[in-house]
């Protein structure tokens, strides 16, 4: 009856994510397989829900349906959320259905009647059975408004939850990028220290025959060396990647072997679905997280308002009294009470008015962060759209830079042995190809990472109507059509 009705925020007042468009399709890197394909922009696709199977990658599928069913994280949360249930109905049942108690006693007392005038006394038993009714009338809904309260909690943990799976599923596909992108450099790396120490087998050689001197001898020592050092750093990161994946998939280090995915074998998704910023906060569990506590906040000023107004309550009590248990239940030892009750908030000290302020103001604090969250959200699709856009066109040409740096490498490698060039030459050229190459294996990378990022930024999916692969499909309602 009082209180404010929430309504469902109104969409952010923009239709496209960046100041200027995206172009209908990234930049095409040839040679490189589904890794330098084009990406297509497909605005207002529908995302699919299984989003990660678009890198045909059955290893990481496999991945992450073992995080699914063994996460921690996951668990804790299913538990928040039915403990948020259990909640709703106790609270239901407390605040808007009657109570109804039985009790039964049996006292033995002694009993004085000098408060008469009179100095006897007596000792006797005392039974009673009885039913107490009681039931406040939820005239002005603050009642109402306080389960409405409790159902907004019941949305958040909903939505908690399928954050912590989006989450999930998309820490679980970028660490096994990040492996795959570190066995590959570490690949790369070991390859040019192999290359280098030929060389420098080479250079050994021509210094005993005089050919050279000891100092380029020494250099390309040094050289052998720093790129060996390069292995220790790119390992130890790997080792920890693979401890992070067996958290994310709930079990301990020590029981995960080393996971070998292959960079080369990963698909890229060529078609991108973008969905409509109108949409976006429909489908963004945070967003729709924070939507929850604001209705939470909208429903508090309503339970606030309620208490300024009169209450009606009503009791009841039906039973029997006797002196002897065996006469209890006797048609004359029936008693029975009703009455009714109007309480009216008369003075407080200011108490209930400050409350009523204090929840109108933790209302606007409510709507500030929604719309702080909403902002962020639009943030990180326009930063994943622009991402994507630039990691193909940074690929092609780290790509073209590789394929240079690699062709003069090799000239340089023959000039120098039939003595062309100097040994300067030959150490420029051999750290230009190193770089470009470990250079190409990171865009490489970034290319299948921000493309689940914007998955993951877009809503992973997760209320399309299919075989849901958590066990709280049933809890979930379909809240977006």
């Amino acid at each position: 009856m009082v209180g404010p009705n929430f309504h469902c925020s109104k969409p952010p007042p923009t239709q496209k994510y960046t100041s200027t468009p995206l172009p209908a399709k990234t930049t095409h890197t040839p040679d490189l397989g589904s890794a330098g394909q084009s990406q297509y922009f497909i605005h207002g696709g529908a995302l699919p829900q299984e989003w990660w199977h678009l890198f045909h990658s059955k290893q990481l599928n496999t991945l992450i349906l073992q995080g699914i069913a063994n996460s921690p994280t996951l668990e804790a949360a299913e538990a928040t959320l039915r403990q948020a249930q259990e909640l709703l109905q106790a609270e239901f049942g407390l605040l808007l259905l009657p109570s109804a108690n039985a009790t039964y006693t049996g006292q033995r007392q002694r009993f004085s009647s000098s408060s008469f005038g009179s100095n006897t006394t007596s000792i006797f038993n005392l039974y009673n059975a009885s039913v107490n009714i009681a039931y406040t009338f939820d005239i002005w809904g603050g009642a109402r408004r306080q389960i409405e309260y409790y159902r907004a909690n019941v949305d958040y943990e909903r939505y908690q939850l399928i954050a912590a799976y989006l989450t999930l599923t998309s820490n679980i596909v970028t660490t096994a990028i990040n492996i795959a992108y570190l066995e590959e450099e570490i690949n790369a790396t070991q390859l040019l220290f192999n290359e280098e120490s030929k060389q420098l087998t080479l250079l050994k050689k021509q210094f005993k025959l005089g050919g050279i001197s000891l100092q380029n001898v020494l250099t390309q020592q040094t050289q052998v060396e720093q790129t060996g050092a390069l292995l220790p750093p790119l390992q130890k990161d790997l080792y920890q990647a693979n401890h992070a994946l067996a958290v994310l998939i709930g079990v301990p280090p020590s029981l995960l072997p080393p996971v070998h995915i292959d960079l080369e074998h990963l698909y890229l998704p060529k078609n991108l679905p973008v969905s409509l910023p109108s949409n976006l906060i429909r489908q963004r569990p945070d967003v729709l997280a924070s939507e929850a506590l604001l209705h939470e906040a909208s429903a508090q000023i309503g339970v606030a308002t309620a208490n300024l107004l009169p209450q009606f309550s009503i009791t009841g009590n039906y039973g029997w009294q006797s002196d002897h248990s065996r006469h209890l239940f006797e048609p004359a030892n029936n008693v029975w009470t009703y009455g009714g009750q109007l309480l009216q908030p008369l003075f407080q000290g200011g108490a209930l008015m400050a409350e009523r302020r204090e929840a109108i103001d933790a209302y606007n604090a409510a709507l500030q962060q929604y719309r702080q969250t909403v902002l962020q959200a639009l943030q990180n699709t326009a930063d994943s759209l622009r991402a994507i856009q630039m990691d193909a066109r940074e690929l092609k040409d780290q790509r073209s830079a590789e394929v240079a740096a690699k062709r003069n490498f090799k000239l340089t490698s023959q000039q120098f042995y039939l003595g062309a060039v100097n040994y300067l030459s030959l150490l420029t050229a051999e750290q230009q190809y190193q770089q470009t190459l470990i250079n190409r294996i990171q865009a490489q990378a970034a290319r299948f990472s921000d493309t689940a990022a914007l998955f993951e930024a877009l809503g992973g999916g997760w209320w399309v109507v299919s075989t849901y692969p958590l066990p709280i499909k049933a809890k979930l309602d379909p809240m977006v059509s």
